[in-house]
């Protein structure tokens, strides 16, 4: 029998987890997330906003219906609880409202960085798929197709006595924000953080087909990755089971060389 798959609801500014998979951070977080079918959880910087039980919503800050976006949340978790589980129909996409802000934000212009680097706008999908975790252990979120590509990319390896882990994969327009916010915070300079990050709204992450690569022991996304036989394994045959090098030595869209982050690629695309 096959079972139903574990989504994460998405909207603009909340994400809807479902329990058991989020760790409490204090007492009272333990007791709600215990009861927990949904956890609300702000996309900006992860906090729990409240609990979804079988009979009721519990908060978890004052003034809930004050946060930004807490209708749509709401909308989506009365969606998912009439859906019986199959969550969002299709692969619905989010809107890209709000993202001209954050860009304004970090003085970066969006027509010019989109003209110079040749990235794709990426909106964000309106439910994922857990695709297992990753070697943090966290839940590792993909579209549903790059959820089943990515275990059977790790199963085919497996076969071939390579192993394969996961450092991270869908990572929200906030979460991308917030690299830069913390890298300006220790000084950078804009231009220099664009060699490594995506401008938010462009990385490939926030597609839920891409995700960082590694193989245990190894340092988490760093060039070295190139040596490993794990590397040589993806060369050989990742594209046959769907899956591209997006950051190439020499690349045309000015991200440094990435052996690490791979895509998977819808069919007929």
């Amino acid at each position: 029998m096959r079972r139903t798959p574990v989504l994460l609801i998405n909207t603009a500014d909340i994400e809807l987890w479902p329990g058991g998979l989020l760790r409490a951070r204090s007492n009272a977080d333990a007791r709600a997330l215990a009861r927990a079918q949904w956890v609300l959880r702000r996309k900006r910087d992860g906090r729990y906003l409240a609990v979804a039980t079988v009979h009721d919503l519990l908060p978890l800050v004052p003034r809930l219906m004050r946060e930004d976006g807490i209708a749509a949340a709401l909308d989506a978790l009365d969606q998912q609880a009439t859906a019986h589980g199959r969550g969002v129909p299709g692969e619905a996409l989010l809107p890209l409202s709000g993202l001209q802000q954050r860009l304004l934000q970090l003085g970066i212009d969006a027509e010019a960085y989109a003209g110079a680097t040749g990235l794709a706008l990426e909106a964000e999908p309106a439910q994922l798929q857990l695709a297992g975790f990753d070697r943090y252990r966290r839940p590792l979120w993909l579209r549903a197709g790059a959820a089943r590509g990515w275990q059977r990319l790790q199963l085919a390896a497996a076969a071939d006595g390579v192993a394969l882990d996961a450092i991270s994969g869908y990572r929200s327009h906030a979460y991308q924000l917030g690299i830069f916010e913390r890298k300006r915070a220790r000084g950078l300079a804009i231009a220099d953080i664009l060699t490594v990050n995506a401008a938010p709204g462009y990385s490939e992450h926030h597609s839920g087909f891409a995700l960082d690569i590694g193989t245990p022991g190894g340092p988490p996304a760093e060039e070295s990755f190139e040596h490993t036989a794990a590397f040589a394994w993806l060369q050989g045959n990742a594209a046959r089971l769907g899956f591209q090098l997006s950051y190439p030595r020499g690349n045309p869209h000015g991200i440094v060389y990435e052996p690490w982050h791979w895509c998977w690629q819808p069919a007929g695309d």
